[in-house]
Formats: structure tokens, sequence, C-alpha cells
């Protein structure tokens, strides 16, 4: 979690290209319990809140991060129902489903709130595409998060795998108890009286 708080300073990865949705949908579809739900979006608004204060400049509770935060809420109640029943396939389509619902939802909050965008059907496509003018557009941060979304779920899915292998092939200790004497395969066992 520390890493990936470090890793969200504006500049040392590409812009929208991030390991947030990735980690937070990990996060919940593995840790038990309220460690899913608490420590993934802590961390989201903890690091949040630091940017918005130290890096972005703006109130620490903005609205835009608020709507994030809740958006992401609903990306970790997304991870735990799919992790009833876990399966890699099953991280993977939640992980991209979420990154696709983000992006949908957001650009719809960020269409409703914006006066830049008409309140018809063409300006809410065109918040969902093209964004406003002398912007990058919107499908191309789409299209970085899903990417984005995709590679860091492949890293954190390979290193659970990896790990679990790991867990497989470490032997179990022997059980030996103190007060039985071991018996000795090439001695023959006493026969009974």
């Amino acid at each position: 979690m520390l890493f990936f708080a470090v890793s969200r300073w504006p500049g040392l990865m590409p812009q929208n290209f991030s390991a947030a949705h990735a980690l937070l949908f990990c996060a919940a579809f593995w840790l038990p319990g309220w460690m899913g739900w608490l420590l993934p979006l802590a961390t989201i608004v903890l690091t949040d809140m630091l940017l918005n204060s130290f890096a972005y400049g703006v109130s620490v509770m903005a609205p835009a991060s608020i709507s994030n935060w809740m958006i992401l809420a609903l990306f970790v109640v997304l991870a735990k129902w799919l992790a009833r029943r876990r399966s890699y396939l099953r991280l993977f389509l939640g992980t991209l489903l979420g990154a696709l619902l983000f992006y949908i939802v957001s650009n719809t909050v960020a269409w409703i709130a914006n006066p830049g965008y008409a309140k018809t059907i063409v300006g809410w496509l065109q918040a969902l595409t093209v964004g406003l003018p002398g912007l990058p557009p919107t499908w191309w941060f789409g299209l970085k998060s899903l990417l984005g979304t995709g590679l860091f779920t492949g890293l954190f899915a390979g290193a659970m795998k990896w790990s679990e292998a790991l867990d497989a092939t470490e032997p179990e200790p022997a059980l030996v108890e103190d007060d039985e004497e071991t018996e000795d395969p090439s001695q023959p066992s006493p026969e009974p009286a």
C-alpha cells in the first residue's frame, strides 16, 4: 500500500495509467473481512487528500474526489461480490468491468457537474468520448485506465499465483512426539505375546 501511495505522485507514472483500480479491486478481492474494505479505500482517500493539498492545490475534500471515492466504494462492493467464488477469470473480468464502470460513471458525473457540457444525450456522449475542447479526449484516458488496470491486475494476480506456488512447495515440518521413541524401520517390530 505504501508503494502504491508513493506511485500516485504526479509525474511518476503516465497520466491516468495507474495501479489504483487494480490494487483496489485485488485487495478487496483477496483480503479478508474489514481489511478488504478499509485498507484499499483508506489508502485511496488518504493519498487523494494529500495530493489535493500538496500537489494540486485544491480543497482536501474536493467534490470531484468525493464522487470518485463513492464510485470506488462501488468498485470494492463489486470485488467483494465476485470474491465469493474466487477465480482468476472473475478477478480479471471484474477489474476490467470495474474500470469501465468507473470511466462511464465518473464522466457522467463530470457531464452533470461541468457547465461546459450540454445537458443532452449529445453532451453526454461528448463527455464520454472527446471531452471538452483544449483537453485530451476522454476516451484516451479511459483506454489508458483499462490498460493500466489490466497490466497491474496481471502483475498482482501473478504475484498471488507465485506466492500460492511457493506455499505449496514448502515442506511441512515433521511432527515428532517428545515422549515417544521413534521406530527404526531397519529393526523388526516386536511380536505380540
